[in-house]
């Protein structure tokens, strides 16, 4: 070989080199991993609707939502409704309730049908997560029976349950509030439908949350939630790593309420139904009294696929404070023994059964981390409340340091 041969040939050769080294290092970067993740979660919108809570609503094609991107569900037929609805003979859980509105319906706009409301992810909402990696995840990874060893960074928890059996699913009536929640932490009232233990564990959770680190502001929004390994790599909040299929195109998962309780005045309450398809396997969620949301497709999950054993309902709190107890409300940020119009509530508790039957659940315990910082409060069932209790609490206090 000549020398300008084996010239021409090594700087190709350090061309490629280079190429592969700088190339590497540009999809690394993080700017880029960002851009990439927007692109992936954010699909292209037949229109869009800007909402007053600074919110942008994306009109998505249903058969384009992120849901499609999960590698079980590439091939995956919509179920557009469900076989069955469960019902129930009590009559407080068919008594009507007040309809509730997020805050991009005061525009009067809604999204055409055959399509979904996609809240739309923006950058800083990526750049506010821990890393790109967590954005849109539950950490540290903690569930009511075996919450974290941290005791600086962990969950607290205030809430009724009900073990033995297999549940189907789970209907309640969740009071709205608007928390005072602390920087980097976060206030949520919620479901669970549980199975399993340790890195087994499956749960399916929804209700409603004021998480500044993943929207923005302190609104309480609906959320969605699930896993299949304890919280350590699957799950997610809302529809962001295609989880959850919404069918519905009027309400948004994520989307800010525009109305909440207030103190000793009128009371909000988020209606929801979960229950399990027995036909498909899949997982429903109704909000409301008719409005279907969607589903959690049963091919997602391993343990709970042949029912929960466990069911929740209460409120949690992510702590991160290394000076003292957190100031973060829990619910109204009363404690339950203040009652009605004061304190949280969740009440007209039911499960679905093997008959796929609503029935009130038998055998309901409570429990707290700590009473002095949140707590609960069981009633009596009888009245037009059902099943019910009262939880919550204002965090740091005299007693919770």
């Amino acid at each position: 070989m000549g020398m300008a041969s084996f010239a021409v040939a090594l700087m190709v050769t350090m061309a490629i080199i280079s190429h592969c080294v700088f190339g590497k290092e540009f999809y690394d970067h993080p700017e880029f991993k960002v851009r990439r993740l927007l692109k992936q979660l954010n699909k292209p919108a037949l229109r869009s609707i800007k909402s007053e809570d600074g919110d942008i609503i994306d009109c998505v094609s249903i058969t384009s939502q992120p849901a499609f991107d999960h590698p079980l569900l590439k091939n995956h037929t919509i179920q557009m409704r469900p076989s069955f609805i469960p019902e129930s003979d009590s009559t407080y859980s068919k008594k009507k309730s007040k309809t509730i509105t997020q805050v991009w319906h005061k525009n009067g706009d809604w999204c055409p049908e055959n399509t979904i409301p996609i809240r739309r992810i923006k950058k800083e909402d990526i750049l506010r997560a821990k890393s790109i990696e967590n954005f849109g995840k539950k950490t540290p990874p903690s569930t009511p029976e075996v919450p974290s060893s941290d005791p600086i960074f962990h969950h607290e928890y205030a809430y009724t349950g009900v073990k033995g059996g297999k549940i189907f699913g789970t209907k309640a009536s969740i009071n709205i509030w608007k928390p005072e929640v602390a920087p980097n932490e976060f206030s949520l009232a919620q479901t669970w439908l549980v199975s399993g233990v340790g890195l087994s564990r499956n749960t399916i959770e929804a209700g409603w949350q004021v998480y500044p680190q993943i929207y923005g502001d302190n609104n309480p929004r609906l959320f969605v939630y699930w896993t299949t390994d304890g919280y350590q790599k699957t799950g997610c909040y809302n529809l962001c790593n295609g989880s959850f299929i919404q069918t519905n195109n009027q309400y948004t998962v994520g989307g800010s309420y525009s109305t909440v309780s207030q103190y000793d005045g009128a009371q909000l309450n988020l209606n929801l139904l979960i229950w399990k398809d027995q036909k498909t396997g899949n997982w429903w969620l109704k909000i409301n009294d008719n409005d279907i949301m969607g589903y959690w497709p049963g091919s997602l999950f391993n343990i709970l696929g042949d029912g929960a054993t466990d069911v929740q309902w209460g409120g949690e709190v992510y702590v991160h404070s290394s000076e003292g107890h957190t100031t973060t409300d829990m619910g109204s940020g009363r404690f339950a023994d203040e009652g009605y119009k004061k304190a949280s509530y969740i009440k007209n508790l039911m499960v679905v059964d093997g008959s796929n039957n609503l029935r009130e659940p038998e055998g309901l315990y409570s429990s707290a981390d700590d009473d002095n910082c949140y707590n609960v409060k069981t009633g009596i069932s009888g009245t037009t409340f059902g099943s019910h209790f009262y939880y919550g609490g204002p965090g740091q206090n005299v007693k919770c340091q």
